[in-house]
């Protein structure tokens, strides 16, 4: 079973206070995080699929792995949408400004 990883640990620092580096070949690293979440999502609905599938044809030997692998589901998707409800906002507070 896979375990969810912090979406900053695959983008690399630059050593100065922590800032995150761009990628290079035209990466960005607000773009890496939102794909990095939606990974998550698709990985662990998969693995939820799968489970359901084992329980509901009698495969599977231990039922509260299926719950563990609903609640990440739920997670990742939590996450994936607050991540979209705060770009929303930062997006809303830019055409805010009058320059």
């Amino acid at each position: 079973m896979n375990t969810i990883q912090p979406l900053w640990d695959s983008m690399p620092l630059d050593g100065k206070a922590g800032r995150v580096t761009d990628t290079g070949a035209g990466g960005n690293p607000f773009t890496d995080i939102f794909q990095s979440a939606v990974d998550a999502v698709k990985e662990t609905d998969a693995e939820k699929t799968q489970l359901e599938y084992l329980m509901a044809t009698g495969q599977l030997d231990n039922p509260a792995l299926l719950t563990i692998a609903s609640t990440k589901a739920q997670l990742s998707v939590d996450l994936l949408v607050q991540l979209r409800n705060k770009a929303m906002d930062s997006y809303n507070e830019l055409m805010r400004i009058s320059l």
